[in-house]
């Protein structure tokens, strides 16, 4: 039977309820987080921003997938992808539009009367400005019925434009250290190195999630996770955290755990580039402005393998090279999870092990967390 076939319908309902039960595990963790932080913790509010925000999410994204498909916004899925993937065709994408505003809104409500309010403030400013950048590079797609829309150095160019901004309003403001803040009260001077670092997390980050946004409530799922670690090590940093950032962080985590009710697999709408880039943007602008650089690459540690794997898998073809053209492939297909499909791990699998891999990586990120 070939990879297009269709499973059986006892297949199907058997694959749902695993879907439905996997993400409502998530959820349950997530929000036992939540309520043990605000219990245990010193001037935590961390369950409100979640619940909120999730509820918000699940409800826009219920509302919006019918009229996203009446809008005939169907994703395209490439060809060179495996081709069991080629059925997903026609699902609703720029799922980003229906949720990331929601986590945004939520989240800056917790700074309200605050004296840090323009840091989170302008932490909703790049998200939204990288929200933009995906949309625009999805319509194209849409547009042009391919699954390639902004030219990979166009789309370089906006994210690193707006990159610059806010680092120069953070700079302005004296928001950024110029060390790195590390476990055991240690940290790493880097003076004015920090800026051209700060420009690399945003364009690293934000185009790691954007690979990772390839199985259903994969990136969502890891999404939720490491956005529920940053705000649970800042509010366990004491004087050196942040509540305000850290419930702008559960907010944004409740709308990755709504959007999943519906990207879950199978999945009826995708995040697509809207999405994943704000995801990855508002990560790198909450760890620069926190200095919790160090808890994020432990914690995004599934976002930075996705990312190596391609960029491994890239420079490997091209070193082995030969005169037809042809060169070596480190991996089956890149990104990771792609490699583990044609491995023979179903799609689930991929996903809900992905998620436990980040899960295991936030509480060593909570363990090692700077003091």
């Amino acid at each position: 039977m070939s990879d297009l076939s269709a499973p059986s319908p006892s297949a199907n309902r058997s694959s749902q309820v695993g879907s439905r039960f996997s993400a409502l595990v998530l959820a349950v963790v997530i929000v036992a987080a939540a309520f043990a932080a605000d219990r245990w913790i010193s001037n935590s509010l961390l369950s409100v921003p979640l619940v909120v925000a999730t509820l918000i999410a699940a409800v826009t994204t219920a509302w919006g997938v019918p009229r996203l498909r009446a809008l005939k916004m169907g994703q395209v899925i490439r060809e060179d992808g495996p081709q069991a993937h080629l059925r997903k065709g026609g699902t609703p994408t720029m799922g980003g539009l229906l949720v990331v505003p929601v986590g945004v809104i939520i989240g800056s409500l917790s700074a309200v009367g605050q004296d840090n309010a323009n840091r989170l403030l302008a932490v909703a400013a790049v998200t939204l400005a990288y929200m933009v950048i995906g949309g625009i590079d999805d319509w194209r797609s849409l547009t042009r019925k391919t699954n390639k829309g902004l030219t990979a150095r166009g789309k370089l160019l906006l994210q690193a434009l707006i990159a610059a901004l806010f680092l120069a309003v953070a700079a302005w403001q004296g928001w950024i250290s110029s060390s790195i803040a590390l476990p055991w009260n240690l940290a790493l001077p880097l003076a004015w190195l920090i800026w051209p670092l700060a420009l690399f997390v945003f364009l690293a980050e934000s185009n790691a999630t954007n690979l990772t946004d390839g199985l259903d409530g994969l990136a969502s799922g890891c999404g939720a996770l490491v956005f529920t670690g940053l705000a649970l090590q800042l509010m366990l940093r004491g004087n050196s955290g942040d509540p305000a950032l850290a419930g702008f962080c559960m907010a944004m985590a409740g709308a990755w755990l709504g959007f999943l009710a519906h990207n879950r697999n199978p999945a009826r709408l995708f995040m697509g580039d809207t999405g994943s880039l704000a995801m990855g943007a508002c990560l790198s602008a909450v760890a620069l402005l926190s200095n919790s650089l160090w808890p994020l690459l432990l914690m995004g540690g599934v976002f930075l393998a996705e990312s190596l794997s391609v960029i491994l898998q890239v420079w490997v073809f091209k070193a082995t090279k030969g005169a037809d053209g042809v060169g070596r492939r480190l991996f089956r297909m890149a990104p990771l999870h792609h490699h583990f499909e044609l491995s023979g791990w179903s799609e689930q699998t991929v996903v809900r092990r992905f998620w436990l891999i980040t899960a295991a990586l936030v509480l060593i990120g909570l363990a090692l967390r700077p003091t």
